[in-house]
C-alpha cells in the first residue's frame, strides 16, 4: 500500500484537472427502494384448452390489442354451434306458440274455448319467449368463450415473463404472460412515519441509480395514506419522468428527499480511484505533478460529485481521469 500511495505522474492537459471546492448541495434524507412499473399485469386464461400457439416471449414488445397467445378453439367452436342450434329451435318454438296464442284469442272470441284454454296459450307463448331469451344468452356466452381462445394484450409494453409452454393444457385462471409498460415507471420506498412531515409532498426528490451511475429528478411523489403496523413506516411512491431509458422493474435505487441546503467539500466521482480497500485520488500540484493520496469519502451528491470527509482541502486540484494518470506513472517508471 505504501508503494501505491507514493506513485507519481505528470498531468499535462489542464482539462483533466478538477478543483477541490465547497459547493452548496442538497441536504437530503435517503431511502432505498425498488423500481416498479406503474402499469403492469399478468394475463390469465379465461377458458380451458390446449395452448396451440405462443406468439411472443420475454423481452418482446407487444402493441395494445395484439394476439399474444392462442388456445385450441375446436371445443369452443362446437359449443358455439350447439348454442346456435338451440337458438334456432327456441325461435321456432316462439313462432309456434305465438300462432297458437293468436288462434286461441280468435276461438275464445267465438266462445269455442274457455278462458282457461286462452290463459294456457298465453302462458305457453311467454314461456317460449323466455326460453328464446335464455338460448340467446347461452349463445352469447359461447361467442364470448370463443373470443377468449385468442389472448389479447391489454396495453402496449414489454413481456416480462412467459408462464406457459406450447401444447400445455390450461384451465381458467392459469397465468399465461406478464408484462409492463416501460414508459411509466416509479420507485417505491418505505420511510419512518416521523420523517413524513419533514419530507412533505412538495419536496424536491432525486433518484440515484447506482448501476447506471445516474441521477433522475422525480416528477412527483405520493404518500400512501396508511402506515405499516409492524415497522411503523409509510410507503411513498416516487413517480419518474415518462420514457426514462434503461429502467426496468426490480432495479435497486436510492431516493434522496431534499429537506434543505448545506455546503460540502466535493470532488467529481470520476476522480476517485478504488484499489482493493484503498480509496484515493491523484492530487496535482502547481508543476503538474500528480501524487496519489488516500482519502475518505462520504455519500454521492447530485451532478456527479462525491463528498470528501478527509484527505483533501479546498483549493487543491485532483486528476479527473485517475486511470489515465496512473498509466502515465507506470510508463514513466
Amino acid at each position: 500500500m505504501v508503494g501505491l500511495l507514493m506513485m507519481v505522474a505528470s498531468v499535462q492537459a489542464a482539462e483533466t484537472v478538477a478543483p477541490v471546492e465547497y459547493r452548496e448541495v442538497a441536504q437530503t434524507y435517503s431511502a432505498e427502494g425498488l423500481v416498479e412499473a406503474t402499469q403492469q399485469s399478468t394475463v390469465s386464461a379465461q377458458i380451458g384448452g390446449r395452448v396451440k400457439e405462443v406468439l411472443f416471449d420475454a423481452g418482446d414488445w407487444v402493441n395494445k390489442g395484439q394476439v399474444i397467445l392462442r388456445i385450441d378453439e375446436r371445443e369452443a367452436v362446437q359449443a358455439q354451434a350447439a348454442s346456435g342450434a338451440q337458438v334456432m329451435q327456441a325461435q321456432a318454438n316462439v313462432q309456434n306458440a305465438r300462432a297458437t296464442y293468436e288462434r286461441s284469442k280468435q276461438l275464445f272470441a267465438q266462445k269455442f274455448i274457455s278462458q282457461a284454454g286462452l290463459d294456457k296459450a298465453q302462458v305457453d307463448y311467454k314461456v317460449a319467449l323466455a326460453q328464446a331469451a335464455a338460448s340467446e344468452a347461452v349463445a352469447g356466452q359461447a361467442r364470448l368463450a370463443h373470443g377468449y381462445t385468442s389472448v389479447i394484450a391489454p396495453f402496449p409494453g414489454v413481456v416480462s415473463a412467459r408462464l406457459v409452454e406450447l401444447g400445455e393444457m390450461v384451465m381458467p385462471g392459469k397465468p399465461l404472460m406478464s408484462g409492463f409498460d416501460p414508459s411509466e415507471m416509479r420507485v417505491v420506498v418505505s420511510v419512518p412515519q416521523e420523517k413524513i412531515d419533514e419530507i412533505g409532498t412538495k419536496s424536491e426528490t432525486l433518484v440515484e441509480i447506482p448501476s447506471l451511475t445516474r441521477w433522475i429528478k422525480a416528477a412527483s411523489i405520493r404518500v400512501q395514506p396508511v402506515a405499516d403496523a409492524r415497522t411503523h413506516s409509510t410507503q411513498i411512491r416516487v413517480n419518474l419522468p415518462a420514457n426514462e431509458k434503461g429502467l426496468y422493474p426490480g432495479m435497486f435505487v436510492r431516493v434522496h428527499f431534499v429537506v434543505g441546503k448545506i455546503k460540502k467539500l466535493v470532488i467529481p466521482v470520476g476522480a476517485v480511484l478504488h484499489r482493493s480497500e484503498v480509496v484515493a485520488v491523484y492530487v496535482v500540484d502547481d508543476q503538474g505533478v500528480a501524487r496519489l493520496r488516500q482519502i475518505r469519502v462520504g455519500e454521492n451528491v447530485a451532478d456527479g460529485f462525491v463528498e470528501v470527509l478527509a484527505g483533501l482541502k479546498a483549493g487543491e486540484k485532483v486528476a479527473s481521469d485517475p486511470v489515465k494518470v496512473g498509466m502515465q506513472g507506470v510508463m514513466q517508471k
